[in-house]
């Protein structure tokens, strides 16, 4: 794998990747505008998941662009892309096995979701995130789940909402992997570091 890190580091592939995560998170903010309409002022910043993933990756790949990392915001990449990328597409597997089929726009969702929580892993050695940046990740990313399964602002599945409970079990162990993941890959001692 490692010669695959070369080419990660291209600036021509961050300015690429860059603008694939900027079109991707326009299109997921959009994606959740009617529930946005509908959610309370105070549960904004907590209810569209995944753009707000991708949009900390894009701010990540600023960074790496002008040669600087940031260490808060890979931290909240890494967890967080990991997290709603592996949600969503175990979300619409669900979809597919409760409705029997799924829609053209549900492959898509897989598709993209998968990318996202591999690209996240994948910067992993180029992050440079120390135990405060993850403490704070893990309560922003557990405090979402508060948010989400305790006052019900979770991205809306109806053909699911019999499940909720389950859902939300499964999200907050699935939380809990994602905050180590990104120890393992981004914060352990003798990890794998390059420099971008």
């Amino acid at each position: 794998m490692r010669w695959l890190y070369p080419i990660l580091a291209n600036r021509s592939i961050l300015k690429l990747l860059l603008v694939i995560n900027i079109a991707g998170t326009i299109y997921g903010y959009y994606w959740y505008g009617w529930q946005l309409k509908n959610t309370p002022t105070l549960f904004l910043p907590f209810v569209p998941d995944s753009p707000t993933a991708s949009l900390f990756f894009c701010l990540a790949l600023v960074a790496f662009l002008w040669g600087k990392n940031w260490p808060i915001i890979e931290a909240l990449a890494i967890v967080t892309l990991f997290k709603y990328g592996i949600w969503a597409v175990v979300m619409n597997l669900f979809v597919m096995v409760v409705q029997g089929g799924l829609e053209w726009q549900g492959y898509m969702l897989i598709f993209s979701h998968f990318a996202m929580a591999v690209e996240g892993v994948l910067y992993a050695p180029f992050y440079r995130i120390k135990w405060w940046h993850l403490i704070v990740t893990a309560i922003w990313t557990l405090h979402n789940d508060i948010i989400d399964y305790v006052f019900f602002m979770m991205p809306s599945y109806q053909m699911l909402n019999k499940y909720i409970p389950e859902i939300g079990y499964f999200t907050f162990w699935l939380s809990i992997a994602s905050i180590g993941i990104a120890y393992y890959f981004a914060l352990r001692p003798n990890r794998f570091k390059l420099e971008i």
